[in-house]
């Protein structure tokens, strides 16, 4: 499977990078604000054009600025990962004010820890005044750091197909190409995500064959992070193939313990928006973390199948086992449609369930129901029910879409409810076989 390239922008707070990572998606992702350091962490969109497929990332903005130097600290961290980890970097400096202290110290970090091959286009932001800009850039050219130098006003989209343009003739120069489309006979992509050391590599080698292991084992070790690159692993079951990405990767073994748990979120990011299916492995004798319930939540906004894979289930006994799957399943709530499967790559317990799973919820992602039956559906489950718009509604169809996506047609849409909408998702979910896969609505104006 041909590689996902991932951009990142970069740059000191507030020097537009939220505003520019929006433009370029086409729709408001990241949170914009002037207060400096707003952008908390990374936030990932994949970006499709004629001629290149891209993950494009929005870090938090590095070299200080904010009140607060432990969330600095933290989000420094997290954005010299995505630097580190970039096949393209656009660094950010605001073109209204002089260079500070802060982008010198990037610029400083661009030049040690950037890979050496990686380009880097400056894009000077907030560039409204053409003339101001033309005397600027003979500066911004002399910081040596970019072949590429691309003003931008980011809110009056000036510079911003320029800069697309850029970024796909650079990912083309290092040799990477738009994707194909999946077809239906390819194998299910599956993303194995995880903190580290719960046992992600483990799992994969318990699924392979005995040959298969031998020729090709996963490094395993209880050093959390010694797992080394993501390979694609190919894993055959009852005559169907599945396609298993495991993130956890490599990382030099001083950087190890330093960003772990960032650097294995980064990971799952980027092998997100390949796959089909996220299966998020849990460990059984550890509580669900804030990063477990993150690493799923970034599964469902991705759109993606999710399976909860419970490892390690072996160290407990019967009634602790019956309790801690309570306790994740209440951990998780908000993916109550995720299954919950414990299991152990140690003995290999509950392993054989594990493929016909991944079968059904891809075959749960790609279900369409006929416009006819739907009406159907929509008609008894709104009938008496005390839901003021969604009753009032004439249409609703289902897109052409993955997940499954429903259009709800009615005249207010801003005046449905959530719980409206977790009522109808709950009552289609009880009719329909949806296991494993989001759903999404998108009421709209009309009927």
């Amino acid at each position: 499977m041909s590689q996902l390239p991932t951009v990142a922008i970069i740059g000191r707070p507030n020097t537009g990078k939220s505003t520019l990572f929006n433009r370029l998606v086409g729709k408001r992702v990241a949170i914009e604000s002037e207060v400096a350091g707003t952008t908390r962490d990374h936030v990932a969109h994949r970006i499709e054009t004629k001629t290149m497929d891209f993950l494009l990332l929005d870090t938090g903005g590095m070299g200080g600025g904010t009140d607060d130097k432990g969330f600095e600290q933290d989000v420094h961290k997290q954005s010299l990962l995505a630097l580190e980890n970039a096949d393209l970097i656009l660094f950010t400096v605001n073109s209204r004010e002089e260079l500070t202290k802060s982008d010198h110290t990037i610029i400083d970090l661009l030049r040690k820890n950037r890979r050496r091959h990686v380009p880097v286009i400056l894009v000077p932001t907030k560039c409204d005044n053409q003339a101001t800009i033309e005397e600027r850039l003979p500066e911004f050219i002399a910081i040596g750091i970019a072949d590429i130098v691309i003003p931008v006003s980011a809110p009056h989209a000036i510079g911003t197909d320029e800069l697309l343009e850029a970024i796909t003739e650079q990912l083309k120069a290092l040799h990477f190409s738009k994707q194909e489309k999946a077809k239906a006979t390819d194998p299910p992509k599956v993303a194995v995500i995880g903190k580290p050391n719960v046992g992600k590599s483990s799992l994969i080698n318990a699924f392979m064959s005995d040959p298969q292991r031998k020729v090709s084992p996963m490094l395993v070790s209880d050093i959390p992070g010694t797992t080394r690159d993501a390979v694609d692993t190919i894993i055959r079951f009852n005559e169907q193939e599945f396609l298993f990405i495991d993130t956890a990767g490599i990382r030099r073994r001083t950087k190890v313990e330093e960003g772990i748990e960032h650097y294995a979120v980064l990971r799952s990011i980027q092998a997100l928006e390949q796959c089909d299916v996220a299966m998020l492995v849990l460990s059984a004798t550890e509580p669900v973390s804030h990063q477990d319930q993150r690493l799923a939540a970034l599964a469902m906004e991705s759109g993606k199948g999710l399976i909860l894979l419970l490892n390690k289930i072996d160290t407990l006994k019967s009634e602790a086992r019956a309790a801690k799957i309570t306790e994740v399943a209440n951990s998780l709530s908000f993916c109550r449609f995720a299954p919950l499967l414990p299991c152990s790559a140690e003995t290999r317990d509950g392993l054989l369930k594990v493929f016909p799973l991944i079968a059904q919820v891809q075959q749960n992602r790609l279900r369409r129901i006929p416009t006819k039956e739907l009406h159907r559906w929509f008609t008894d489950a709104v009938y008496g029910q005390p839901l003021k718009v969604l009753s009032k509604s004439k249409h609703l169809t289902q897109a052409d879409e993955v997940p499954p996506t429903f259009v709800l047609f009615t005249k207010n849409p801003r005046d449905i409810r959530p719980s409206e909408l977790r009522f109808l998702e709950n009552r289609l979910r009880s009719m329909f076989d949806f296991t494993g896969t989001p759903i999404k609505w998108i009421p709209k104006a009309g009927g």
